[in-house]
């Protein structure tokens, strides 16, 4: 019993620490979300941090997890890559994640899987 308390606990104040630091105007907090959150080794954290970024809605939160292999919508977790997805097609302003979705798809320093997960998430955001 004690551990699932224990867990609650640290759960509860890693949202904490996550919805602080969306909130948080400096683009640091971008940097230690993308850092420690997105790198983490447990879904929960990750699929928190990528929500966190997509919400902050500016251009470099969304190409940490439009972007980047491994990350937000390119995660190996389809939990995490789903609810990243859903983040997106939930912004009520998509012009900022529309911009970061063609630059990846256009983009020469991307991968193929990087560039197709881009071309899907477009597709679904233009039909939102």
């Amino acid at each position: 019993m004690n551990t699932t308390v224990k867990n609650t606990k640290s759960y509860n104040r890693v949202s904490d620490i996550i919805d602080s630091l969306t909130i948080n105007p400096s683009p640091d907090a971008i940097a230690v979300l993308e850092e420690i959150g997105t790198n983490s080794s447990i879904d929960d954290v990750r699929e928190m941090t990528a929500r966190a970024l997509v919400k902050r809605n500016v251009p470099e939160s969304l190409s940490v997890v439009i972007s980047n292999k491994g990350k937000g919508i390119n995660d190996m977790s389809t939990v995490v890559a789903m609810s990243t997805i859903n983040a997106l097609l939930s912004l009520e302003d998509k012009e900022e994640a529309m911009k970061v979705l063609e630059h990846t798809i256009s983009g020469e320093d991307f991968s193929d899987d990087v560039k197709e997960n881009a071309r899907s998430v477009k597709a679904l955001m233009a039909l939102s």
